[in-house]
């Protein structure tokens, strides 16, 4: 029965956070390593904007011209110019621009609206979006990676390990394109475009079902190795030996002693996919004219509307600091609980 368990580890993936006994400052180490990591994570979001000012910067044309009518004089570019502040330095719009953030203000786009309400009307789509397809991406991993890891160098196991392999490695677009083709176009089962409702998201659920999927397929690929390697890392922790000397059933060790020691891993691997997902948005909604913030991102960086594509940035980097936060919580607690 243990050879079933660990007879064979699965590939390559982060090793399982091991911690010792927690100690009486365990708590306050834990919240001192947390604090340090989201000031590390804010100092990086800082350098990415101005890594996103200076990068429109040296785009070829200006938000003055895109918001214009074709055509437009010169003496009326640079009156655009002057009104939407590009007369000024960088580095003094990017301050300006930076000062508006505590008070929440994202700032004015190239057309006159405000950044926070066009961010508002779109991001709850790709939050959808991007929420099923990593729902998605996690069940169908842990049950792929799961059932290899309850027949070890099996061909079930060889056949998830390779395939996991191949898939993680496609890109959104190639993945979106063959479902596009046998769903869409062949089987004529699912729309190919997304037609959106009076309130602004989708029509019916049917839509939701390729762009989810054009998402989630690769992460699925991603995680299962990553979750695999995990349950496969655990098995030889002596608590697994001892459950299955006692003669428990495969699963019950599996669900019970297993899978709880390796939620550190598997927690850090969801976070990573939820950078990996919104990422992906901007192809996969582009490509299923999907009415999510990945359309909005496209076409500011087209306008060269830099307010735009910086509010964009800012949003979505709080989500997936929110979302990394909650794996270093689940990581703190699963230190707590390890004996």
């Amino acid at each position: 029965m243990a050879e079933r368990l660990t007879a064979a580890r699965g590939p390559a993936a982060p090793p399982a956070w091991r911690p010792g006994r927690p100690s009486a400052s365990g708590p306050v180490s834990l919240l001192l390593r947390g604090a340090g990591a989201l000031a590390q994570r804010v100092a990086l979001l800082a350098v990415l904007l101005v890594a996103v000012f200076a990068a429109m910067e040296f785009l070829p044309g200006d938000a003055a011209r895109s918001s214009l009518d074709r055509g437009a004089s010169a003496a009326a570019v640079a009156a655009r110019r002057v009104e939407l502040g590009l007369d000024q330095p960088l580095w003094s719009r990017l301050l300006r621009w930076v000062a508006g953030l505590p008070a929440g203000d994202l700032g004015v786009t190239s057309r006159g609206e405000q950044v926070a309400e066009v961010i508002g009307r779109h991001f709850p789509g790709t939050l959808l979006l991007g929420g099923l397809a990593s729902a998605v991406t996690m069940v169908a991993a842990l049950a792929l990676a799961g059932a290899a890891a309850l027949r070890p160098s099996s061909v079930l196991d060889r056949a998830i390990s390779g395939t996991s392999t191949v898939v993680a490695a496609l890109p959104e677009f190639v993945v979106a394109s063959v479902l596009v083709l046998v769903f869409a176009l062949w089987a004529d089962l699912l729309p190919a475009v997304t037609v959106t409702a009076a309130g602004g998201g989708p029509a019916s659920a049917a839509m939701l079902v390729l762009p989810v999927l054009s998402l989630a397929v690769p992460q699925i690929g991603w995680n299962a190795r990553v979750v695999r390697a995990a349950l496969a890392d655990e098995c030889t922790a002596p608590h697994v030996e001892a459950a299955v000397l006692d003669g428990l059933p495969p699963r019950r060790v599996l669900l019970r002693h297993v899978l709880p020691g390796s939620l550190p891993t598997i927690a850090a691997g969801a976070a990573t996919s939820v950078g990996m997902l919104l990422g992906g948005a901007v192809v996969v909604e582009t490509i299923f004219n999907y009415p999510g913030v990945g359309s909005v991102l496209a076409g500011a960086v087209r306008d060269r509307d830099t307010p735009l594509v910086a509010g964009v940035v800012v949003v979505t980097s709080v989500a997936i600091l929110a979302v990394l936060l909650a794996a270093d919580l689940v990581r703190g607690w699963a230190s707590v609980r390890r004996p």
